[in-house]
């Protein structure tokens, strides 16, 4: 983290130098409140602290070459990788001042990977038109006088100077019989500073007014600058002794393009009562013409002071006349850097200032300098449109079509107050053909503040184009956002939007977009999305997965930042995924916030094959083999194995638990649910026994269902399970029947019943049997006092085992059921148990018998007759 009013965290980028990855983090309102000159941070991830150390490149050194004005220049608002050593710093806000005007040109520094400066980059910056090496030939023989009048002509000329490296330089030689540099052009690098100088300067004196000799003097003034428009200022009181030399003098300056501004003080000669029409003509002969631009003349020396401010205008309109470039006028507010792009040969820059604010681009790449003119796109951005401030160039990029073509990308979000892409192709000599332009739908939504391009199968090809609006406005009028999907099918057609959280509130979603690659393994390039304003400024990460030449609608993953921090606001205001930065070769994701950034760890993933086997394979309630709570059971083992695969890269010796899950009663809680953890490592298998015994059941046709459930149980580190992968496994064991090779039961079921009233007897041998009392030999009557009936059932199996056997005895409304006992005779190969369950109903009684039926049950009922 770093302090929130410098931004940091306002752009982020993955960064590897001699195999030290580190995450570079823009602040670039680094500084004091007055002086927001910017800087860029570098994160080194040394597990398990991080450490954060100060990039050594500061606004200040690396711009120290171009311009030592570097107030309020925010360093850092653009980070870009600068292939194939190093990356790209912007400070799209840095000015140049030229005289009284600041224009926001921009600047960007290329830093190696071993974080010192290469160069600077500034295509758009031009010369200032005060870009000027003014000499001043000052008159200081005797005649001049009161001195200290000459001194207050210095000061207040050289005070309207703008005398940096970069604007005006200075320089006075003061001459009388001989000439004296009293400092050189570039002795002095502020006003303030030569002002102090010119106050010490005293007269040098002398009886002759050598002014050819001081002139080809000043002519070889020491410290002069190529290109700087060249300026000489003669201040004499009286004509030249050495006039004929002047010829020469003059000429040689006209060869050194130097124009002459001549002024000619008359105190002298008013003193003296002398005509000065002949000093006069010399002076105009010095002077460049013509003279009522360059040619003054004072009544004495106290005068010099009233034309200081006309003799300054008269300097300061040399602007855009002598060695200044006209492009420039276009170019004064372009803030290149502002958006920066990548290529293989070369970079792409947004110049969003550009034209008066309309935008444009430039290529600075191998071939040279390639700057498009305005006129280049006015078949999308008419010229009678110019002061709509489209702001092309807002966002730059590019995209690989499928006849292996690039083209240019390029957002305006202010276009017509919708917004609009262009896709272009640029010649080496600046021609541009517009291949496809996309619009806005919604007044003031910023659509094309930020573009992405996506090749998700990773064939060089690009599939879709993501185009941001993050100020769209949804329900409730919020600022929700919105991302545009463009497919690839010749030109770039629509295919929907993003899917995001459905909820009425301000996020900007969409305000920062990259490409990731491959997050979760499948071959194809996944996309990461901002939306800082998401939970009430707390801001949230949405990451995309892609699916052959398709990015997917709906979002896999939602990072909150609150899910990191509570006191993270604007998280997701920038994002970067390029590079493994904690050393287990998987992709992990750098996020800016307000004063923070963030590395998230991508997570392996697992696919986890779990097999069940059982020991015996069946279960025989016949042989009990063991007692569990005091009572005889079958005892049996389930033995779970886990083999786990990794499809993430590299090596993932990480384990992790499972938590398994069953119906049965496990022998060590008794319980029908156990859970445990395990430890599983990537690549092998094992397995672990869980003893279980079953008790006596009603139901042995139903197998026993063993369900297994896991899970990893460290959900914030380590691997994750595959998407899609099953995490319940469930296998059955079925009941050992014993009936034959086939393990079909073939029965022969005989039922006997009679009731203790003569003439009830009935036998019957059937699968389903039931008995009724209209079953009768003969009619009976049960009258009062007789209170009690009784039937005796006897149900024999003379085959195979019968499981699930029921009995039904049906008798009439007027009877209640009253009793039931069951008597079991065993045969002699009897083997097992025998559970017996009866329920009644209104007008029956229900007797179901399981368990190995080669048994004589006899079953006795009695009926009771209600009171009259």
């Amino acid at each position: 983290s770093g302090p929130e009013d410098t931004l940091f965290g306002f752009s982020v980028l993955q960064h590897e130098a001699d195999g030290e990855k580190s995450m570079l983090v823009g602040a670039p309102w680094d500084g004091p409140p007055n002086n927001r000159k910017g800087d860029v941070y570098k994160c080194i991830f040394r597990f398990p602290k991080t450490k954060l150390v100060v990039l050594c490149v500061s606004g200040e050194t690396a711009l120290q070459n171009v311009s030592k004005n570097l107030r309020n220049s925010h360093l850092g608002m653009t980070l870009t990788p600068d292939s194939p050593d190093g990356f790209l710093a912007c400070a799209p806000l840095w000015s140049q001042e030229c005289g009284t005007s600041m224009f926001s040109t921009g600047i960007c520094a290329s830093v190696s990977d071993d974080l010192e400066p290469r160069e600077t980059i500034a295509p758009t910056a031009q010369r200032c038109s005060t870009y000027m090496d003014i000499v001043i030939v000052l008159d200081g023989s005797n005649s001049i006088y009161p001195w200290y009048e000459v001194q207050n002509f210095l000061s207040n000329i050289l005070s309207k100077f703008h005398i940096s490296s970069d604007q005006m330089q200075v320089g006075i030689l003061q001459y009388g019989e001989v000439a004296v540099h009293e400092w050189s052009l570039n002795d002095y690098q502020t006003t303030q500073e030569v002002v102090e100088a010119a106050k010490n300067i005293s007269r040098q004196e002398g009886r002759e007014t050598r002014t050819a000799y001081a002139i080809h003097m000043a002519c070889a003034e020491r410290g002069a600058r190529d290109g700087a428009t060249k300026v000489m200022i003669v201040v004499t009181d009286g004509e030249s002794h050495d006039g004929e030399e002047l010829p020469d003098a003059l000429a040689e300056c006209q060869n050194r393009n130097i124009t002459r501004y001549a002024i000619a003080v008359l105190g002298h000669y008013i003193r003296r009562q002398q005509d000065p029409d002949t000093f006069i003509s010399e002076i105009k002969y010095i002077a460049s013409d013509p003279d009522d631009k360059y040619f003054f003349n004072v009544t004495d020396e106290a005068a010099l002071n009233d034309i200081v401010d006309a003799l300054g205008d008269r300097i300061f309109t040399l602007e855009g006349t002598l060695g200044y470039n006209q492009s420039s006028f276009h170019m004064e507010m372009s803030q290149i850097g502002f958006s920066t792009h990548t290529l293989d040969d070369g970079i792409l820059f947004g110049m969003v200032g550009a034209y008066d604010w309309d935008g444009g681009v430039l290529k600075e790449g191998t071939n040279g300098r390639i700057m498009p003119p305005r006129e280049a796109f006015e078949s999308e951005f008419p010229l009678e449109l110019k002061n709509h401030a489209a702001y092309l160039g807002y966002t730059v990029s590019s995209v690989i079509v499928g006849d292996w073509r690039r083209l240019y990308v390029a957002g305006a979000p202010r276009f017509k107050h919708k917004g609009k892409v262009i896709l272009f192709e640029l010649s080496d000599d600046g021609d541009v053909n517009i291949v496809q332009a996309l619009n806005g739908e919604q007044i003031g939504s910023y659509y094309g503040s930020e573009v992405c391009g996506m090749d998700i199968d990773q064939d060089g090809i690009t599939d879709v184009l993501l185009v941001a609006a993050p100020m769209y406005l949804g329900s409730g009028n919020k600022e929700a956002g919105r991302v545009y999907i463009y497919t690839l099918s010749g030109v770039f057609v629509s295919n929907g939007t993003l899917k995001s959280e459905e909820k009425s509130q301000d996020a900007r979603f969409g305000y920062a977009m990259a490409a990731a690659p491959d997050l979760n393994h499948d071959g194809f390039t996944d996309l990461l999305v901002g939306a800082p304003l998401e939970d009430e400024h707390r801001g949230a990460v949405y990451v995309y997965h892609g699916n052959g030449i398709y990015v997917i609608h709906d979002y896999k993953q939602r990072i909150p930042g609150s899910s990191i921090s509570s006191s993270l606001q604007y998280f997701g205001r920038s994002v970067s995924a390029r590079l493994d930065l904690d050393g287990d070769d998987l992709i992990d994701l750098a996020v800016g916030a307000q004063g923070s950034a963030v590395m998230l760890s991508s997570r392996s993933i697992v696919q986890i094959n779990v097999s069940l086997s059982f020991q015996p394979h069946s279960i025989n309630v016949i042989q009990k083999t063991c007692q569990r709570g005091g009572r005889e059971s079958s005892c049996l083992n389930a033995t779970a194995c886990f083999t786990t695969v990794s499809r993430s890269p590299g090596p993932h010796s990480n384990s992790f638990g499972r938590n398994p899950y069953t119906r049965a009663l496990f022998d060590e809680s008794s319980h029908r649910q156990t859970q445990m953890s395990v430890q599983v490592h990537t690549g092998q298998t094992v397995c672990y026994k869980l003893p279980f015994h079953v008790y006596d059941t009603a139901d042995y046709i139903r197998p026993i269902s063993f369900s297994l459930r896991f899970r990893i149980n460290n959900t914030e580190s380590g691997p994750v399970l595959d998407e899609g992968w099953p995490t319940t496994v469930k296998k059955s064991i079925q009941f050992f029947k014993d009936c034959g090779e086939d393990d079909v039961c073939t029965t022969d079921l005989v039922l006997q019943a009679h009731m203790d009233i003569s003439g009830t007897s009935r036998a019957d041998s059937q699968t389903e049997l039931s008995w009724c009392f209209p079953c009768r030999q003969r009619p009976y009557v049960i009258r009062s006092p007789r209170r009690r009936l009784a039937v005796e059932v006897q149900l024999q199996n003379r085959l195979e085992n019968a499981y699930n056997t029921s009995l039904t005895l049906h008798y009439s409304r007027n009877l209640h059921f009253s009793s039931l006992s069951i008597r079991v005779k065993h045969n002699a190969d009897t083997r097992g148990n025998t559970l017996i369950a009866a329920s009644s109903t209104s007008n029956g009684c229900s007797v179901l018998v399981g368990g190995r039926p080669t048994e004589d049950r006899v079953h006795r009922s009695g009926l009771q007759q209600p009171l009259v």
